[in-house]
């Protein structure tokens, strides 16, 4: 042990044991090192270990464990280098007793045969009697000994035996929960156990079209049957045709429903009779060629179970990858059996565990007590031979799933956090790894494609065609070719992408690397344009894949594997991925490979985390890369969120009129009370969803991220994904499985419900909120349950079988509110012409009962359609009209728009929009006018062929705009470009056309629908006479598409006509569109002429009531001295609001008595607030305050709460002139800080902000130095947080200057913080500590002047050329009053706990600081490290070494310690930098410029005898160092490229 060190210092405070080094094979008791600092030995460790925690017993600080448990923390190497010096000692002072005991022996024996003299036989009995008492003594301890240990070893064989028992248990129920768990997905995939029977699923889909065409056709010519005057609206002879077609029933394939799917499952199960029964267990599913069901089984199948060897020689004999397992051991591969033999454990330098680990499915079959559970899926052969896809989705999927299992039997090591690299970043929710094990296979695969490409065969041809989602293989660099599926290919001569092109008609082509992840854009068009050059062009940088080497390369998983940070989401929900995030998150991944740990699987991407090797050596916890990514405030955690805000929803459905015929479509039913239905009449529903398609399907496509979801709001209108992979609007209802990322959403145009991923859920675009939802929520009339209770299953697949997907006639029968399902009459069109009322079909077949008997006839509720005979016949009853007749009447057919006669509060719909003072409006009731007229253009104008016109300006036409025919008119003639511009007569807005897409227009269909408008009483901002374009971009942003409430101000034949605008927005609510221009600053009121002023009629005006309201009574003040407060509010002046203790408890029983006091609210008048100063106040929670009027800003008032000092603007509504208990003072005061000055004079926001942080609602120490005489003013005091003072805070971060008069007069006292009474006039003179002294700088020693050379010692190194030594030469035996530094700090260190803590924390700042051996050493103070806690960063004067310490572990110095000069100086080496290139990986996290490879190296150039030459004084000590030869010490780094010359 070295001199002053403690002999406690190498015995573990918990157990009293000695730490021991491993010896003679016998595993040490190393000490290591807790995350609070603390120190333990192993055994300890071991025993208080609980799930990978451990509790500290002295500070109860938990520490999480590396993944090696106890044996991988830090072990202390301070002490043991106390164990080896002292065991060194030890045996040296043993070796010099021998020696000496040898001498004397010598000198007795030579004196002996001298002298020749008799024993003395009292003395031998004398010597024999003590050895045999002592021998007494001895024997007594060895039983002791020997019964504590074989006590102690039954307990432990009972302990261990208990444990293992249990452990075993575990076992065998994760190997049970691991058989259920494969037999339940095995079992839920024979839910799609269809998808195997292709050729019957194809027969079945040709029988059901076939089904689907005579019913169609059936239906038709039932319609024509009844009204044969819609013969001219079908073509008759086709649906004749179809209806009179032959079934050949030799064309369907029936024989198919006899084949079998191929697959089967066998399981194959050994017990082995040795004496450790081990157990083996295989479950297997075979896929094989689809076989006749009448086929016999094969022979292992016919015996079953009996025979299990049978059925593996099957399995074997189709190749299978499995491996049979023997009948004496479980399958085990012989290299993992080696990994755990004996001699490879026993070369291993970590020590065994005292506890044994659980039971692993890899051990070896040699080892004993050791039950194996093997659960593996065999996958068949022709699944390897599936040609792979081209997209990330597939990377994951059989091909990788195959190789891990041929991987598990073959004797791989299998691990659950994988190395790998990432290859290609989009954004921490779409990266691409490469497996680092595979990286072997990933040289095979590069050379065969390598190989393959330089063949001729691979060139491509001018007769070779490319197309979307083919394979290639382009040139990733020269001489390196790459796999890749085509994504997008442009064609020569057309804007858009095609689908497939010729090869020397190829312009650019857009792949995707399968064993990159990277998307990339090829341009590929050579200059010159012809077959030749075009073909070398693009096989430069493309080859061709043939199928001979698709088949090849089939057996190749794409190696880029798409992965996602589970639950990780950008930190800006509304703006995504930000370029900050995956900057850093490249960053931190590097090009180094991380570990992976899979966390799930959603669609195409594996959702894992990375786990980066730490940076500093000294710890081994490894960093997480999403938690990397929160901490710096780039992403966030996934949480489903409830929003205050109501988000935008869609507009209601259209609820079919009272007692009105329509037709609809059963979209989806729950129960006869519970069903969705769609109107038929709006086909524009189906024009949305093909948008919908369209647009959706190219994001996906596209991989844009823009339109992602990461934290779903409820009540959120969304798109969702849907089974058939096709895109629906939709609405979130609720959160499915919380964490799992799962959503419950509905769809609002169809009515049902599904749990989707949030990954199928993209934002809904405002073009797609026009249309209103096409789900109306019905129920069926006049009908309950059977039971009266609940509908049955039974009636609910009857109705689900009348009328679900088909087209039914509805009659809504009374109006319910529209959160209540709507009650209607379903009835079912048949195709002999009858309709059948679905309630009495039900109530017929006794599935359902009438409410209050049948209905009775009603003509007045809905007649059947008449027949077109018995129309004619009753033509002259003016009586009888059809339902809907009168609508018909109403709207005429209107090819101009006529305007209606009340032109206030008009719906219409906004088409287009230029500017706010020219804009395109449609009124909402033609538009069934609207489409009746497309129709009509379509059919007078759709099958003409193009006329040879002279189009001039202001004639009308028919255009063929977006496949649609609408009504056009030319703008200016046409020249001989043949290119028209034509403004779009319904919508308003101008498009370009080519001649061949008008037709003249019959004058009959002439006409507009679109009105120009202008918004009146505004004008452009900043004086202009025309619109910014920054204003015609956010009108036509927020109204183009958006439905509107209009009202004309003036009706004339002028256009555009003025009109007030008003739309709805986000919380639903009403507001002028020329009201949220002028408040955002894009349009100015219109200025009004002065007129004369109309006389104001008279009015009655209601007179203020006069009010006048004293203040509360001030506070009671403490006294002075110190106490303790909780700090209420901070307000704008700096001022402190606090409370005492016995204030807190008065204030919950003053608000009990306020709510109680003031059950209702008073009557509101109007006041005069001027004489108000007391008032009453409701808060933002509802309840009532007691205030302090302080101002009156209109219709609000400023009003600060006596009770807790905050200050706020209230409406005037919420404010009463009267006092609540006003016998109770107020319970709050405010304070000063004492002797500091704000910078600027007045408090800064930032130091507000840092006020409010440390102090509000936190109960804190203050000293009240100064008590005013007015006792609403504010107390003069000083805070303290944790020992610190806040002045001194604030002044450290530059808010505030201390004042040199206050603080040259008083200084601040150290004062004791114990508990005070605030009614106890306590004298505390004489009492108080000492005053910190204030302290000054550190003595330099003596240092050479320059040119001399010296000896020096290195004390610290910080880098290569930045370090800390100490000249020998004069300082080494300085002393100071008889005393050196070594002895003052020992005698100081003996009575530490005499020193007071440090108060003031000045930077640099002399101090005791704390170091890890627990003895105190001059140190000066740098900076604050953090506030909560609060810590300081500290310097270690006489090492050079820093350390953040808690202030608890600082001590004010004594002064006699300055007389002695610093035993460190921090110098500069010249002659040589950190290298510009650095090629070591490992660096030095604080200096980047220099490798820890160069640090070391320095370090071990150091330790031999250095001199030092001083080469400059400015800007900062400068030396050059050199070793005992006489040469630069740094001289051999830069031989090693490890640094280079300065």
């Amino acid at each position: 042990m070295r001199r002053g060190e403690s002999p406690s210092t190498v015995i573990c405070s918990l157990c009293g044991e000695a730490f021991t080094l491993p010896e003679d094979e016998v595993d040490g008791n190393f000490p290591r090192v807790l995350l609070c600092g603390h120190v333990y030995c192993t055994f300890c460790l071991l025993s208080i270990q609980c799930d990978s925690v451990i509790r500290c017993p002295e500070c109860e600080v938990e520490s999480t464990l590396p993944e090696g448990g106890v044996y991988n923390l830090q072990k202390d190497s301070r002490i043991i280098d106390l164990i080896y010096t002292a065991k060194m000692n030890k045996m040296k002072r043993s070796k010099n007793r021998r020696r000496n005991k040898l001498a004397s022996s010598t000198v007795i024996n030579a004196s002996t045969k001298d002298m020749q003299q008799p024993a003395d036989v009292e003395k031998i009995e004398k010597a024999v009697d003590e050895a045999l008492a002592y021998a007494a003594e001895n024997l007594a301890q060895l039983d002791h000994i020997h019964e504590t240990l074989t006590n102690g070893l039954k307990e432990q064989v009972k302990r261990d035996e208990a444990r293992l028992e249990m452990e075993i248990k575990q076992a065998a129920d994760k190997a049970l929960h691991a058989i259920q768990k494969w037999r339940d997905v095995q079992l839920n995939q024979l839910t799609k156990l269809e998808a195997q029977f292709s050729t019957s699923q194809a027969e079945v889909c040709r029988v059901q079209e076939r089904m689907r065409a005579l019913e169609v056709a059936m239906q038709m010519a039932s319609e024509v049957r009844r009204f044969p005057f819609l013969e001219q609206y079908c073509a008759l002879d086709e649906v004749l045709e179809t209806l009179q077609a032959p079934v050949d029933k030799k064309s369907f394939d029936v024989k198919c429903i006899t084949m079998g799917s191929g697959m089967r499952f066998v399981t194959w199960c050994n017990v082995s009779e040795v004496l450790n029964q081990s157990l083996a267990l295989s479950l297997k599913m075979e896929v094989s060629n689809p076989k006749h069901l009448s086929e016999s089984p094969p022979k292992c199948y016919q015996q079953g179970i009996s025979n299990r060897k049978s059925a593996w020689q099957h399995a074997e004999g189709r190749n299978s990858v499995c491996i049979p397992p023997s009948h004496n051991k479980p399958p085990t591969p012989k290299k993992q059996g080696r990994a755990n033999s004996p001699s490879s454990q026993g070369s291993s330098p970590r020590p065994k565990p005292r506890r044994m680990s659980s039971l692993s499915c890899q051990n070896s079959g040699s080892d004993t007590g050791t039950p194996d559970v093997i659960i593996e899926e065999i996958l068949d052969k022709g699944h390897q031979d599936a040609i792979p896809a081209t997209g990330p989705e597939l990377a994951y999927g059989k091909w990788r799933s195959h190789r891990r299992t041929k991987d598990q039997f073959f004797g791989r090591k299998r691990t659950d956090t994988p190395w790998v690299v990432v290859t290609h970043i989009v954004n921490p929710s779409h990266f691409y790894i490469h497996y680092l094990a595979e990286k072997r296979e990933r040289e095979i695969l590069s050379k065969k494609i390598n190989r393959f490409c330089s063949r001729d065969s691979c060139h491509f041809t001018a007769s070779d065609t490319v197309e979307t989602g083919s394979m290639i293989f382009v040139k990733w660099e020269e001489g390196l070719w790459c796999r890749a599926s085509v994504v997008e290919v442009s064609q020569c001569g057309c804007v858009e992408a095609v689908k497939a092109c010729k090869v020397a008609q190829l312009a650019s082509i857009r792949v995707f690397f399968l064993d990159n992840g990277l998307t990339k854009s090829i341009t590929v068009q050579s200059e010159e344009g012809t077959t030749e050059t075009s073909l070398k062009v693009v096989n430069n940088h493309l080859r061709k894949m043939s199928e001979a080497v698709n088949v090849e390369l089939v057996h190749f998983a794409p190696q880029a594997i798409r992965c996602s940070l589970k639950d990780l989401v950008p930190y800006d929900l509304t703006k995504g991925w930000s370029e900050e995030a995956q900057a850093e998150f490249s960053s931190v991944v590097g090009s180094a490979a991380v570990k992976m740990r899979p966390l799930g699987q959603d669609r195409d991407s594996l959702l894992v985390d990375l786990k980066k090797a730490p940076m500093d050596q000294s710890s081994d916890v490894s960093i997480s890369v999403r938690e990397y990514l929160v901490f710096i405030e780039v992403a966030r955690f996934y949480s489903p969120v409830t929003l205050d805000m109501r988000p935008l929803l869609y507009y209601p459905p259209v609820f079919p009129k009272i007692n009105t015929v329509l037709n609809a479509v059963v979209s989806h039913i729950n129960n006869p009370a519970d069903f969705y239905i769609q109107l038929v009449d709006n086909m524009e529903f189906l024009l949305l969803s093909a948008k919908l398609q369209d647009h959706y399907s190219e994001t996906t496509v596209a991989g844009q991220d823009d339109l992602n979801i990461y934290c779903p709001v409820i009540g959120q209108a969304c798109v969702a994904r849907y089974d058939n992979k096709l895109w629906y609007r939709a609405e979130i209802i609720g959160e499915s499985h919380p964490g799992g990322r799962k959503v419950e959403v509905r769809y609002v145009d169809f009515g049902n419900k599904k749990i989707l991923s949030v990954s199928d859920l993209r934002k809904i675009k405002d073009e797609f909120f026009a249309l209103p939802t096409m789900a109306v929520h019905c129920c069926l009339s006049d009908v309950i349950p059977l039971d009266g209770g609940t509908w049955s299953e039974a009636c609910t697949k009857r109705l689900i079988s009348l009328v679900h997907q088909k087209l039914v006639t509805i009659v809504a029968t009374e109006k319910v509110p529209k959160t209540e399902p709507q009650p209607v009459k379903l009835f079912e069109n048949s195709l002999n012409g009858s309709t059948a009322n679905i309630a009495e079909l039900l109530v017929k077949e006794e599935l359902a009962s009438f409410k209050e008997g049948p209905p009775g006839d009603d003509s007045t509720i809905w007649d059947p359609p008449l027949e077109l005979g018995s129309a004619m016949e009753d033509v002259d009853n003016s009586d009888q009209k059809i339902p809907g007749e009168q609508d018909e009447e109403l709207l005429e057919f209107q090819p101009q728009l006529r305007l209606p006669v009340q032109l206030k509060d008009l719906k219409v719909r906004v088409s287009h929009v230029s500017s706010p003072s020219s804009f395109y409006v449609q009124l909402t009731q033609y538009e069934p006018m609207l489409k009746r007229i497309c129709e009509l253009v379509k059919q007078e104008c759709g099958l003409t062929e193009p006329q040879d016109v002279v189009w001039k300006a202001d004639m009308y036409c028919a255009a063929h705009i977006n496949g649609v025919w609408e009504r056009g008119l030319i703008c200016s003639d046409v020249t001989s470009s043949s290119i028209a511009e034509v403004m779009r007569c319904d919508h308003g807005n101008t498009v370009k056309l080519h001649t061949s897409h008008l037709r003249p227009l019959p004058s009959s269909l002439m006409g507009c629908f679109a009105l120009e408008c202008t918004l009146t009483d505004i004008r452009p901002a900043g004086g202009r006479s025309t619109w910014t374009a920054t204003a015609c971009d956010f009108i036509s942003f927020y109204l183009t598409g958006a439905s509107a409430v209009m009202t004309i101000k003036e009706l004339t034949d002028e256009r555009p006509v003025p009109v007030t605008l008003f739309c709805s927005n986000k919380m639903g609510q009403l507001i002028s569109i020329a009201d949220f221009l002028t408040s955002e600053g894009l349009a100015l009121r219109e200025r009004k002429p002065r007129s004369v002023c109309p006389k104001p009629a008279p009015r009655t005006i209601m007179s203020a009531e006069k009010v006048k309201t004293p203040l509360y009574h001030p506070p009671e003040l403490p006294c002075l001295g110190h106490i303790q407060i909780n700090v209420s509010a901070i307000g704008d002046d700096g001022l402190i609001y606090t409370r005492t203790q016995n204030a807190e408890s008065q204030l919950g029983q003053l608000r009990e008595r306020i709510q109680q006091s003031m059950k209702t609210l008073p009557r509101q008048k109007p006041y005069t607030w001027k004489s108000v100063l007391g008032c009453a106040v409701i808060g933002p929670d509802m309840l009532w305050y007691r205030g302090q009027l302080l101002e009156v800003l209109g219709g609000h008032v400023k009003v600060q709460y006596v009770d807790y000092g905050l200050v706020e603007n209230i409406p005037v509504v919420h404010v009463y002139p009267m006092l609540l208990c006003d016998d109770v003072p107020a319970l709050c005061f405010p304070c000063q800080l004492h002797g500091i000055n704000p910078v600027g004079g007045r408090w800064q926001q930032d130091a507000i902000a840092l006020l409010k942080e440390m102090l509000v609602n936190r109960c804190v120490d203050m000293q009240i130095m100064e008590l005013s005489a007015d006792p609403r003013e504010p107390l003069t005091v000083e805070l303290f947080l944790g020992g610190m003072s806040l002045s001194r805070i604030l002044c450290h971060h530059e808010h505030a200057t201390m004042d040199q008069t206050v603080s040259a007069q008083k200084g601040h006292s150290v004062t004791s913080h114990g508990p005070f009474l605030d009614d106890w006039d306590i004298n505390t003179e004489g009492l108080r500590g000492p005053e910190e002294p204030m302290l000054g700088p550190f003595i330099y020693p003596d240092v050479p002047q320059e040119g001399k050379q010296f000896q020096v010692r290195v004390k610290h190194l910080r880098t290569p050329n930045e370090l800390f030594l100490w000249p020998l030469e004069g300082t080494a035996e300085v002393e100071v009053d008889g005393e050196r530094l070594g002895d003052v700090l020992t005698r100081i260190n003996a009575n530490i706990n005499s020193l007071p803590r440090l108060t003031s924390f000045p930077p640099g700042g002399a101090c005791l600081a704390e170091y890890s051996d627990g003895k105190y050493y001059r140190a000066k103070l740098l900076e604050i490290a953090s506030m909560d806690p609060v810590t300081t960063l500290v310097q270690h004067v006489d090492f050079g070494s820093d350390d953040i310490l808690p202030v608890s572990k600082l001590r004010q110095m004594p002064a006699e310690l300055l007389r002695f000069p610093l035993q460190a100086l921090k110098v500069k080496v010249a002659g040589f930098k950190a290298p510009g290139v650095n090629s070591q990986e490992d660096v030095l996290p604080y200096s980047p410029g220099w490798s820890v490879k160069a640090a070391m190296d320095m370090i071990d150039l150091l330790h031999s005898s250095i001199t030092a030459l001083v080469v400059a004084w400015e800007p900062e000590l400068t030396v050059q160092l050199y070793n005992k030869d006489g040469e630069l010490v740094h001289l051999p780094l830069v031989r090693s490229g490890l640094a280079e010359l300065e």
